[in-house]
């Protein structure tokens, strides 16, 4: 339970700066990491003894989805994650939307509930996609013309 200074159980309130800001920041980051999207279904990235693979799951006129898969050596805990972003290419930002099957995330909860979820359990997952991306550039990741496939028409 989150208390407030005078000991009376405070709500958690969702901070939509913050939010916001990492999505923006995600946005650009993910448009750097794989310029293109608009036109390739695929692309892979490798660093740091990680794999991770972007697909493009789904193209709407104002919004594209794209599917991380995280993937390392055995035994590291986090091989294996799966992300959905979304990103609104009208307010230039990307959402987590979907992380392994969970989806339709809820901007907070009350603690403790039947998933576990923490209070800021949105927050925590774009600032995943956040670091996993900061990681990416930061290690001098510089995307390179591939022969993916390339989608003709849609």
């Amino acid at each position: 339970m989150v208390y407030s200074a005078s000991g009376v159980e405070s709500r958690y309130s969702v901070n939509l700066g913050d939010l916001h800001s990492i999505c923006e920041a995600n946005y650009l980051r993910l448009t750097k990491v794989f310029p293109g999207y608009e036109n390739l279904n695929r692309t892979e990235l490798v660093t740091g003894g990680l794999s991770i693979t972007i697909d493009v799951v789904e193209r709407c006129r104002y919004t594209t989805t794209l599917r991380l898969m995280q993937r390392g050596p055995a035994g590291l805990p986090r091989a294996g994650i799966r992300l959905d972003v979304r990103l609104y290419h009208d307010a230039k930002m990307a959402e987590v939307v979907a992380l392994q099957r969970h989806n339709q995330l809820k901007g907070r909860y009350e603690y403790p509930n039947p998933a576990m979820y923490q209070r800021d359990e949105k927050l925590q997952q774009n600032r995943y996609v956040a670091e996993i991306l900061a990681i990416i550039l930061a290690s001098g990741y510089a995307p390179e013309p591939l022969s993916l496939s390339v989608i003709d028409d849609f």
